[in-house]
């Protein structure tokens, strides 16, 4: 995130925003910088990729399901907006760590010990390592000692659209994004593949809400696609992975999606036209 900051400082903080007395590097001035930043671009991520996902892939004949709320995709958006800014002020503090230099991040190539080889390792064992610890904060989350007050608001969405992404309770947002950020404190980690990486999973968060169930037939039960987590949706104790369906194999919690087996939601809208 520090590189994130700096660009702004450079091209707009420093020279049109803050006091010219008041030091880039001072620890108030890093937190308000990245409390906004960090709201700006989740906010943008969100609605930006959200909407493209919303008209270009989504189908809107889901909306006609019985299970599709009144006003659903009104009511996701403000509950992302009104949990969004709650959601940043641990993250912020967690990029203030990072850009204080607590991390493991790193600017150059040739700071990583394995070179190039050991950034693309660097992005598979992110991928690894937050799906593993998604899915047992996930599946923690739906313990009844958390689920009514904290991960159950997300699950008003049956059958979601892409804005219901980030439709969660702060803490449950917080806590499923947790992984991403505990990553860099243990791992080395290329600071350019960090936002790359911080983008990616905000998309694929978008892409399994979006109702489109398509898999490549061969990855259909390795990857965790929209079809298994819509199912996750409709029937509450499977599929808590996030990109893989690893975890849940081995946790016992895996499903074969519905609409694989031609009883998912569009199976279901189709039969009662048929009717």
């Amino acid at each position: 995130m520090d590189l994130v900051l700096e660009a702004a400082d450079r091209h707009l903080l420093t020279p049109y925003v803050y006091p010219a007395g008041w030091p880039e590097g001072e620890p108030c001035r890093q937190l308000l910088s990245l409390f906004v930043i960090t709201n700006l671009g989740a906010l943008a991520l969100y609605l930006l990729f959200g909407t493209l996902s919303y008209y270009f892939i989504f189908d809107h004949e889901l909306k006609k399901h019985p299970q599709f709320l009144e006003n659903q995709v009104r009511r996701e958006i403000t509950y992302a907006l009104r949990s969004l800014p709650w959601i940043s002020v641990p993250t912020v503090a967690l990029f203030f760590a990072e850009v204080r230099g607590y991390s493991k991040l790193y600017d150059n190539i040739e700071d990583s010990p394995y070179g190039w080889s050991g950034v693309f390792l660097s992005m598979l064992s992110f991928l690894f390592f937050t799906d593993m610890g998604i899915y047992w904060i996930h599946r923690g989350l739906h313990h009844k000692l958390f689920y009514k007050r904290f991960h159950k608001p997300h699950h008003l969405w049956k059958i979601a659209t892409p804005f219901a992404s980030h439709a969660f309770h702060p803490v449950d947002g917080f806590m499923q994004s947790l992984p991403y950020h505990v990553y860099p404190f243990l791992f080395p980690l290329h600071k350019v593949t960090y936002l790359g990486l911080y983008i990616f999973v905000n998309v694929w968060t978008i892409s399994i809400h979006d109702g489109d169930y398509r898999v490549p037939r061969l990855l259909r039960h390795v990857i965790n696609g929209s079809a298994h987590h819509t199912d996750h949706h409709l029937y509450f104790d499977y599929n808590y992975g996030q990109y893989f369906t690893l975890w849940d194999k081995i946790g016992g919690s895996y499903k074969s999606p519905t609409s694989f087996e031609g009883k998912g939601p569009h199976d279901y809208l189709r039969k009662l036209r048929e009717k």
